[in-house]
């Protein structure tokens, strides 16, 4: 088959398209030939080398497509299902091997693409509301890069349980997506921001604030926090945050802060299965919009993924395999 490979740690040129051998799925696993593949933050992080990773390797972890084998001990999933998954490693590729447990049937009214790059950030936008933090409707929170992947998504979810949404983007064109996904305010990133916020909220700043940015928004998001108010943080697009002392959030008005991971709300099969169901609900009802902002070819997967880290990206990315 045809697959991407990271051969070293580094930029985007260390992505090689390149022929390997077809996986061999164990018993307990599907061999999924690909429609459509996620390409996400995480996947760059371990290029770099920022998370552990040993090159040679295929990178990936989420996609969609149709089943053409089932191990011996399957008995959950059919060949020819269209699944989804978010955590089967060595998904750059034309052919990959998932736990059946962790396949993910995907409703006939969603699309390939939206299955195969929309489940890392809509599960994480899931957990975000309904695991690491728990704002209540009518709670103003504050969602960085708004018009971002997770963004989109989070913005939809939290308008669904009637939370009031300021948004933060860096252009017009990202502003018009994030109001158009419902947020109620959209600001761009300043050094005034947290003023901002909270001229928006009465002086008191939000319950929550979800920063997937990390180094560059991370000091406007603690000033931006209401007393007794929470900054999730989930990523770091624009580089880890520093070390700080955490006296300051007691001075800050007895914040807190916290560092989840999608993993660790997802690792029970059925907790999974409850947050994808809901997700995919959402989705196959009309309720929640996902954008596909960009389509590669998986042989350009380097594009794909130096476009995310400028931060060139609307939406979701979909690598397609042929």
């Amino acid at each position: 088959m045809r697959a991407i490979q990271v051969v070293r740690h580094g930029g985007p040129e260390v992505l090689e398209f390149a022929t390997v051998d077809d996986p061999i799925p164990a018993p307990d696993e599907i061999l999924v030939r690909t429609a459509a593949i996620g390409v996400n933050f995480i996947d760059t992080y371990l290029r770099r080398g920022l998370y552990p990773s040993v090159p040679p390797y295929i990178p990936g972890t989420e996609g969609a497509g149709e089943v053409v084998s089932v191990g011996s001990e399957v008995d959950t999933v059919v060949v020819g299902q269209r699944v989804c998954w978010v955590d089967a490693p060595a998904s750059y590729a034309e052919l990959v091997a998932v736990r059946a447990v962790r396949a993910i049937p995907v409703p006939d009214h969603v699309a390939d693409d939206v299955a195969g790059s929309a489940m890392l950030r809509g599960l994480t936008a899931h957990y975000l509301l309904d695991g690491s933090a728990h704002p209540r409707s009518g709670d103003a929170v504050l969602i960085h890069a708004g018009a971002g992947g997770v963004g989109l998504i989070l913005t939809q979810l939290a308008k669904l349980r009637g939370l009031r949404v300021i948004t933060t983007v860096s252009d017009d064109e990202k502003a018009a997506l994030s109001t158009a996904a419902g947020a109620d305010h959209v600001l761009r990133y300043s050094d005034a921001l947290a003023e901002e916020v909270r001229s928006l909220t009465d002086g008191n700043g939000v319950r929550v604030v979800f920063d997937g940015v990390g180094a560059d928004t991370f000091e406007q998001s603690l000033a931006s926090t209401a007393v007794r108010g929470i900054v999730v943080l989930f990523g770091a697009a624009s580089g880890p945050v520093p070390p700080f002392d955490l006296q300051r959030l007691n001075a800050a008005g007895s914040l807190s802060v916290t560092r989840p991971t999608l993993a660790h709300f997802i690792a029970d099969a059925d907790e999974l299965a409850w947050r994808a169901g809901e997700f995919l609900g959402a989705i196959a009802d009309g309720d929640i919009d996902v954008r596909v902002g960009q389509h590669h070819r998986l042989a350009d997967a380097a594009d794909a993924q130096r476009a995310l880290g400028a931060r060139a990206t609307t939406g979701t990315t979909v690598l397609v395999p042929g």
